[in-house]
């Protein structure tokens, strides 16, 4: 897998001044936290599941959750499960093929669930990569943890766990601090298989009875960008206590690509302007979703919970490091400034100090050599075109 990789290697190298890494479901886990990108939402009920993962695959998606729970019905669940094992069972067949797989987690209801699929897909499960677990608390998760460390034992295989946090008891006021830490006792005993953490902001809004308009980022809503501040505060420091936390659903989605297709017959690297592109963007719906991809990052959040295709490329082309962070990140760690100091910015616009920078620019690189790093006259709309392409 690449970030990009569907773009032709010509058109790549005008995008990018370093290119995105290569990764697969045995790198490290550190690599794949950050590569989760974009992580699109599927039903589990869908009876072309393994069509529509190999489809997505192909349009740049690295990260699918097959989800058997809020998205079907109490009355689908059995069902559901059975689709499960007979559409891993076909993609594990593509696979041996050579057909190129995302990164597939199942999001499960129950404990139970996780050992009882993995015994069920057999030889299938190599195509999976975990499992995500909702509503998230220390007790009801450590149930959780214990069956994916059971099920990784019969199987013989590295699983992965995203806890969603999401409960109501996170939520409110009263417990929050407590909750808080019992979500850290839990998951830092699990490290290992602690890939990522999601918030599941949906919930909390239901909570209010709340639901934010396309006008509106989660940040907007202040009783939920308030619960958002304090999991980043506690479960995503810089000291290497901290997890991969990822940003939340945005709800909202049209056809762009329809609409998007005169602009993009004159995007850069397509003979053309991309200005009317960018004003297509704001013109449809994709402006708040643009600026919440973009307080994701002002919050220490990294990748997004995606339930629709369309939301791909704009959380993806935001992922890409610009050329003058890029610069800024070597220049900061540079081995002869590892005694501190400030130095101008090579773009000389700003200041970057040393030390208070360091854990940015190591993030950053991070964040590099995943996504890549932009050419110096490339930007966001350059990037999302030439993804909306394909």
């Amino acid at each position: 897998m690449r970030h990009f990789g569907y773009i032709p290697p010509a058109a790549r190298e005008g995008l990018f001044f370093r290119e995105p890494c290569e990764f697969t479901a045995d790198s490290p886990a550190s690599l794949l936290s950050v590569a989760l990108g974009a992580t699109l939402y599927s039903p589990a009920t869908r009876p072309t599941l393994a069509d529509d993962v190999m489809k997505q695959a192909g349009r740049g998606v690295v990260s699918m959750v097959l989800c058997l729970e809020d998205s079907i019905d109490d009355a689908e669940v059995v069902d559901a499960e059975a689709n499960l094992v007979r559409q891993f069972t076909a993609l594990a067949e593509r696979d041996a093929t050579g057909a190129g797989l995302p990164l597939l987690f199942v999001r499960v209801r129950e404990p139970g669930q996780i050992t009882d699929l993995v015994d069920r897909l057999g030889t299938a499960v190599r195509t999976l990569s975990g499992f995500v677990l909702p509503k998230f608390t220390e007790k009801r998760g450590t149930l959780f943890l214990e069956a994916l460390e059971e099920a990784e034992a019969a199987c013989g295989q590295r699983l992965f766990a995203m806890p969603v946090l999401e409960s109501p008891e996170l939520l409110h006021l009263e417990t929050r601090g407590e909750v808080l830490q019992g979500i850290a006792r839990s998951v830092d005993k699990y490290r290992d298989r602690v890939l990522a953490l999601r918030l599941g902001v949906t919930d909390f809004c239901s909570a209010y009875g709340l639901r934010r308009a396309p006008d509106m980022t989660a940040y907007d809503v202040q009783i939920v960008g308030s619960v958002i501040a304090d999991v980043v505060n506690v479960l995503g420091r810089a000291d290497g206590t901290g997890f991969t936390i990822s940003g939340p659903v945005w709800e909202y989605f049209r056809r762009q690509e329809r609409m998007f297709k005169p602009q993009l017959r004159r995007s850069p690297f397509l003979e053309g302007s991309a200005e009317e592109l960018r004003t297509a963007l704001i013109e449809h719906d994709l402006d708040g979703l643009l600026r919440e991809i973009e307080l994701d990052r002002a919050n220490g959040l990294l990748g997004k919970t995606c339930i629709h295709p369309s939301h791909v490329a704009p959380v993806h082309a935001l992922s890409v490091v610009s050329h003058e962070e890029f610069t800024d990140a070597q220049d900061i760690l540079r081995p002869e400034r590892g005694g501190g100091g400030v130095l101008r910015s090579a773009y000389t616009n700003k200041m970057n100090e040393v030390k208070p920078h360091r854990a940015w620019a190591e993030r950053t690189l991070r964040r590099a050599e995943v996504f890549g790093v932009a050419s110096e006259d490339v930007g966001f709309v350059d990037l999302l075109a030439a993804g909306l392409t394909k």
